[in-house]
């Protein structure tokens, strides 16, 4: 099962992802069953779809339609008709350990982090204190409730961070929420917007250097894959960036030296097993002017498009895309077969 749309404000990054993971997709290994999830929490069988998938991989439109043709889910059949499930969900309400919770309660195998790591690294706050507490370099930054005094946070941000300084949403991701702020008036914006899409909010230091990114496939051993570097069009790598104007370059592999190379694949794994990962994720870095890495962000179901970074750092890691998936269905099953004999966890 693709299930795949959600409640957050990445819905339609959700929708293209899930059409280029059901492309890849072996017909004679898999029947695809598509689900989607509206902006409304509805959860319905895209009956379009699954007749554009019968039809043919590239009978596919650029993204699966959420709205129109649909039938309640419980069409699917039986849970137990389903073998596994890949999450293509971005953002609150499907990869913070939500959506994983529901699975988890279903039976259902899935792809990706469980609910502890997933929630861990929605959550921005929760995530660097997690990587603190593993000794790994992390951004000065500072955190904000809805409520508490704005002013004193200001006043803090300024004196602890400095302009330009970063404001973002908790739970987010893709950039969403996401500003940049020089000035104490623009600080009070972004810390405004970025309030209209969670009730906890972090503002961070600017860290000058360039953004390395690393695959991690697997975790028992976690793989780290070749890193890749991101060199943003824009003043920031924002959303717009990354799945609008498709300005942005994507090195892979980044032009790093051996040792940073290994450097870096070496946090990547500490920093994903510090955020209790499982089977995949991105871990993003800033590369300092000094040759320190700073770890920005783990994200546990990265962009997959097969121009997304996660799957062509794998690609040129020997992973192509078709076998990264199978992969990632293997790892899910293997887990739910491994945890089925745990007590607390017999059906």
């Amino acid at each position: 099962m693709l299930l795949f749309g959600g409640q957050s404000a990445e819905h339609d990054v959700s929708r293209v992802t899930a059409v280029a993971v059901a492309r890849a997709l072996d017909p004679a290994k898999y029947d695809v069953v598509p689900v989607g999830i509206t902006t409304d929490g509805r959860w319905l069988l895209a009956g379009e779809a699954q007749r554009m998938l019968a039809a043919g991989r590239d009978a596919l439109p650029a993204s699966f339609a959420v709205e129109g043709d649909l039938v309640p889910v419980p069409s699917v059949s039986r849970t137990s008709d389903v073998d596994v499930v890949i999450p293509l969900l971005h953002g609150p309400y499907g990869e913070d350990g939500t959506v994983q919770g529901v699975l988890e309660l279903a039976g259902l195998p899935y792809v990706g982090a469980g609910v502890l790591g997933s929630a861990i690294a929605m959550d921005k706050i929760a995530m660097k204190r997690m990587l603190a507490g593993a000794g790994l370099p992390t951004a000065r930054a500072v955190t904000l409730r809805d409520g508490q005094n704005v002013d004193e946070f200001v006043r803090r941000a300024e004196a602890e961070l400095a302009f330009p300084c970063f404001v973002k949403p908790a739970n987010m991701g893709s950039s969403v929420g996401v500003r940049k702020a020089r000035t104490r008036s623009e600080l009070r914006d972004a810390i405004a917007y970025a309030l209209t899409f969670d009730e906890w909010v972090l503002t961070e230091e600017m860290v000058r250097g360039r953004e390395i990114e690393v695959g991690i496939l697997g975790d028992d051993p976690a793989l780290a894959s070749l890193p890749g570097e991101v060199v943003p069009a824009a003043d920031f790598y924002d959303y717009a960036d990354k799945y609008e104007d498709g300005k942005a370059e994507l090195r892979a592999p980044a032009p790093l030296s051996p040792d940073q190379a290994a450097e870096v694949q070496h946090l990547a794994i500490r920093a994903f097993e510090a955020c209790r990962g499982e089977a995949m994720a991105r871990v993003d870095f800033f590369l300092r002017d000094d040759g320190a890495f700073i770890v920005n962000e783990v994200n546990t179901i990265p962009g997959f498009t097969p121009i997304s970074m996660y799957p062509r750092l794998w690609e040129v890691s020997g992973v192509p895309y078709a076998e990264l998936l199978d992969r990632l269905i293997d790892l899910a099953v293997a887990r739910a077969q491994r945890r089925a004999g745990r007590r607390g966890r017999q059906r």
